[in-house]
């Protein structure tokens, strides 16, 4: 890792301090898998506040804490969560909300494809009228 100041040089580190060792790769992916989003479900409900691994592996009984710790370790270097390291206990804050995060791979989507404008059309006629009614109050709001 390049150290500037003290702190790690790559600007989308999520390390505090950075953990990666000589090569940081934070923010290095955005896709999430099932688990991951089964993590950050839990993370997001922190409202804000950090959370362990040992706090999400409790809240997701299913998965050993070796696992949980690991894919939260995978969610810092994607740029998902904060990781803080406080004493010998990681701490981990979601990095946006839920919101955020669809919104961001809406846009994410709409980037690949070649006619945003189709995509935009075929998204708007397969939404629900609650949902285009949220769509339409969001876009009045913007102007």
């Amino acid at each position: 890792m390049v150290v500037v100041d003290g702190r790690c040089a790559n600007p989308k580190c999520t390390c505090s301090p950075c953990l990666c060792g000589d090569d940081c790769k934070c923010g290095g992916g955005t896709k999430l898998g099932d688990l991951e989003l089964q993590v950050m479900e839990v993370v997001w409900a922190a409202g804000g506040g950090d959370v362990t691994a040992r706090g999400v592996a409790d809240a997701l009984p299913v998965y050993a804490y070796t696992t949980v710790a690991t894919v939260l370790n995978r969610l810092s270097r994607k740029g998902v969560v904060h990781r803080r390291l406080e004493g010998r206990t990681t701490h981990f804050t979601a990095v946006g909300t839920q919101a955020d995060r669809a919104a961001s791979a809406m846009l994410d989507a709409l980037a690949t494809s070649n006619n945003p404008g189709a995509s935009l059309e075929k998204f708007v006629r397969t939404v629900s009228p609650a949902e285009a009614a949220e769509l339409r109050r969001a876009l009045r709001s913007r102007s």
